[in-house]
């Protein structure tokens, strides 16, 4: 369920530009050869910067064995690669889904590993949530996350730091159809087309906290609808001219 408690209160749909960090790894090499402490960023990323009519597409809170792989049927019909910001939790209890994502080429990024309000804990526990998801997915996927996004997008001071530390970097999002709530795929698909443009980082969600290998038809846990929406509008932004990238790929923006 996304929300982005932010120092700066977010409206309904981001339109933030570029911080302009620079790449959070080559900075922690860095500082790592001088001896010295990584900087700690200030804020997320919430646009590529990966030229003009290019974007991102990200899924939070998977994998699911019901829900993922029909994404990613839909992302191979299209030729489009996204980014899978994967819960720990999950990730230890679906390996096999974890391993397709990889295999399709898919970017993988940590976001946590049980999903709670990281500005509620404490540094140390705030260090276990990113640091067991970052060796589970490397023992799974193969290799470890470069990315991370919060926990309903709420980058608290300790996670900040420790993506220093790991050489991780924040992202966040620019585009929120609030799909989690289920509000009806053309809704959803209506404001994606809306508010994606150049850079933009667009939120969806292809797995579930409820635990259940089959949620309630309908329920909050249904990503359905994020499917269906995902069949309209990923076409319509291709025949518009825009490309799909991971923020992996490019310098910080």
């Amino acid at each position: 369920m996304a929300t982005d408690r932010n120092a700066v209160p977010r409206r309904r749909f981001l339109t933030g530009c570029g911080v302009g960090l620079l790449s959070l790894s080559a900075v922690a090499r860095a500082h790592a050869a001088e001896g010295a402490a990584p900087p700690v960023p200030e804020r997320p990323e919430r646009t590529v910067r990966a030229g003009a009519k290019t974007l991102a597409l990200t899924f939070d809170d998977g994998p699911s064995p019901l829900y993922t792989p029909r994404v990613l049927a839909v992302l191979a019909r299209h030729g489009v690669r996204a980014t899978f910001f994967m819960l720990g939790a999950n990730v230890a209890k679906y390996p096999e889904t974890v391993r397709q994502v990889a295999a399709a080429g898919h970017a993988i990024g940590n976001h946590s590993w049980s999903h709670p309000d990281l500005g509620a804990l404490r540094p140390a526990q705030v260090r276990d949530q990113i640091r067991r998801t970052q060796n589970v997915i490397g023992r799974t996927a193969g290799r470890k996350p470069v990315l991370f996004r919060a926990p309903g997008g709420h980058f608290a001071r300790a996670a900040m730091a420790e993506c220093a530390a790991l050489g991780l970097r924040p992202i966040s999002w620019s585009v929120d159809p609030e799909d989690w709530s289920n509000p009806g795929s053309r809704v959803i698909a209506d404001r994606v087309l809306a508010n994606a443009g150049t850079g933009s980082i667009v939120l969806n969600h292809d797995g579930t906290l409820s635990g259940s290998d089959v949620p309630e038809h309908e329920g909050l846990a249904d990503r359905t609808q994020t499917i269906e929406a995902l069949k309209v509008y990923l076409p319509r932004l291709k025949a518009a001219g825009y490309r799909f990238t991971t923020p992996d790929a490019h310098p910080a923006g």
